[in-house]
């Protein structure tokens, strides 16, 4: 009698998810990275995130994972006029926010996070989601023959 207070249906879950879903979990992941190096820098703290990496150990031969760390970029510079700026960044590609308009103009480091964490919101909403596309076409494109 408990399973008949909760509602039952017979939905499946989906077996792979879409490109566009994909790279705006990618780009969100990398803006969690970034909201972290930034809060890490307001603490004075370092913010030094693990990977696994598959080694060989010389002495057995043995393949194993060991957990390394992991270099994070900053997005943020500062520009000619002496304030703070954040591109985002799909890999190594920088977005075009706008027409002709790459970079976020913040005007102190502690509005960094509340940035990122707005960016961040942006790409769930699907804002992004031509900017991305772009960004991945063109990366695609040079693997052409």
């Amino acid at each position: 009698m408990t399973l008949a207070n909760l509602k039952l249906t017979a939905a499946k879950k989906p077996t792979q998810i879409s490109a566009v879903i994909q790279r705006r979990n990618k780009l969100v992941m990398r803006l969690r990275e970034q909201i972290e190096l930034a809060k890490a820098e307001q603490t004075g703290t370092a913010y030094m995130p693990t990977k696994l990496r598959s080694v060989t150990d010389t002495e057995t031969g043995m393949r194993k994972q060991v957990a390394v760390s992991k270099r994070v970029k900053s997005w943020v510079f500062t520009a000619d006029n002496g304030k703070l700026c954040v591109n985002v960044r799909y890999g190594a590609r920088i977005l075009e926010l706008a027409k002709g308009k790459t970079a976020i103009e913040v005007a102190t480091a502690k509005e960094l996070v509340a940035t990122f964490e707005t960016i961040c919101a942006a790409v769930n909403a699907g804002e992004l989601d031509a900017a991305i596309d772009a960004a991945s076409n063109q990366l695609r494109s040079g693997f052409a023959k």
